[in-house]
């Protein structure tokens, strides 16, 4: 069962980073402590329990009104106790089974998820964006913490930060009350001999300086990209190239205004047919890079909605089709050609058409459901990267007559295929 509360440790005063509440930094548009608050709430976590200091304890309320978390707050005196002194704040705050994360770790979805299933310690053994010089190190026999430090000459796995523990641990941080006036939280797995579940190569990061929020950044950009649907162009080239754009302008740039430059660029894109379809043929390509970008945008800064999806492949569908119509008025004369630009376009259309109608009629991803559709042929980003190969040596008609037998044996192959998957659909 998954925990419907967490505690979250937030008494640091943010030393290595300019003396402010690292939880309110703000990361790919967001703060730290609302992508954890929000992550955590769509795993069915629903009260939240903040230790912080009396300096930031303020702060963190004006935030929590803000955005509506539900939230209690614990006040730390005397932070330099340490985090495992504050943990023990948070005795009589919760019941059961809780979680405790730490409020300047930066989690993906992707971790969110698994982790809140575990038990103990999350560990990961394939840390792909912490800094392991700098990170917490874990020891592990029979599936249980034995040692756990920065400084272990062997050990197995990376801390992440982020437990699933049970009302019991109360009693490790009481005796440890007893025995000592400041301890961390390191001392309480250890002690605890906590259990630990693995969730490994998920990205996460730990916060601690500038250099670690711009590492931050691109961690959340580099996995905000879908993961089906795109084709081989984009995986291959325009990822590599709006990921990167994405990183330079997640804290300017809002998803919804990437969607509307990016319309815009397509247009401008399908009037250039007017004057040279080769130069058309190039900005066409550069739309193309640039429509990952609102989806990216939108994922790593948290602002994801099906109206914006639904916004966004319509307004495809007329950058679309504007430019296929442009280019044929602007170079084509006889009737025949006419004809076959016509199929190229329908077909063009109905490659987007019969995915988004399979998702209406089954509720599913096509891509998710018939795998198989991954690897075919003619996605909008291989028929735009085609379309500008093919206009700058001003092969026009072999274009058209290339899209219209491409787009329309993709529709007829994905319909066969739905049709042949339909009995596990």
């Amino acid at each position: 069962m998954v925990p419907t509360t967490a505690v979250i440790l937030a008494a640091g005063l943010g030393t290595r980073i300019g003396g402010r509440p690292k939880g309110l930094l703000k990361v790919a548009g967001r703060e730290i402590l609302y992508r954890t608050m929000k992550l955590l709430s769509n795993e069915g976590v629903k009260r939240f329990v903040i230790v912080t200091n009396e300096h930031y304890v303020e702060l963190y309320r004006e935030f929590i009104e803000k955005h509506g978390f539900n939230a209690e707050f614990v006040t730390n005196p005397t932070p330099k106790r340490g985090n495992g002194y504050s943990l023990h704040l948070a005795r009589g705050r919760v019941s059961g089974r809780f979680v405790l994360v730490m409020s300047d770790h930066v989690y993906s979805e992707a971790f969110v998820r698994g982790a809140v299933k575990g038990k103990g310690l999350i560990a990961d053994r394939k840390p792909e964006w912490a800094d392991v010089e700098e990170a917490t190190k874990v020891k592990v026999e029979n599936g249980k913490v034995t040692r756990i430090g920065k400084d272990l000459p062997r050990w197995d796995a990376v801390d992440t930060g982020f437990f699933v523990l049970e009302e019991d641990i109360f009693e490790v941080t009481s005796s440890l009350v007893m025995e000592k006036d400041s301890f961390e939280l390191r001392e309480v797995v250890e002690r605890a001999k906590l259990k630990v579940t693995f969730v490994d190569g998920l990205p996460w990061i730990d916060v601690d300086t500038p250099e670690d929020v711009k590492r931050a950044r691109r961690m959340l950009i580099k996995s905000a990209v879908k993961e089906t649907g795109d084709g081989f162009i984009s995986r291959h080239l325009n990822r590599k190239i709006s990921t990167e754009m994405s990183i330079l302008l997640i804290e300017y740039v809002s998803p919804n205004l990437m969607t509307v430059v990016t319309f815009l660029f397509g247009l401008l894109s399908a009037l250039l047919n007017l004057w040279n379809p080769a130069v058309a043929g190039i900005l066409y390509q550069l739309s193309s890079i640039l429509d990952g970008m609102d989806g990216e945008l939108a994922r790593a800064r948290l602002q994801t909605s099906r109206f914006g999806g639904y916004v966004d492949s319509l307004l495809d569908r007329y950058v679309d089709g504007a430019f296929l119509a442009l280019l044929a008025y602007s170079t084509l004369s006889e009737p025949v050609w006419w004809l076959v630009a016509l199929l190229a376009l329908l077909g063009s259309v109905m490659v987007s058409y019969s995915t988004e109608r399979f998702k209406a009629a089954y509720c599913k991803d096509a891509y998710r459901a018939v795998p198989t559709l991954r690897y075919l042929p003619g996605k909008r980003d291989e028929r735009i990267f085609l379309t500008m190969i093919l206009l700058l040596p001003g092969q026009v008609k072999a274009l058209f007559a290339l899209l219209a037998v491409l787009t329309n044996l993709r529709v007829a192959l994905t319909l066969y295929l739905v049709k042949k998957n339909l009995p596990r659909i």
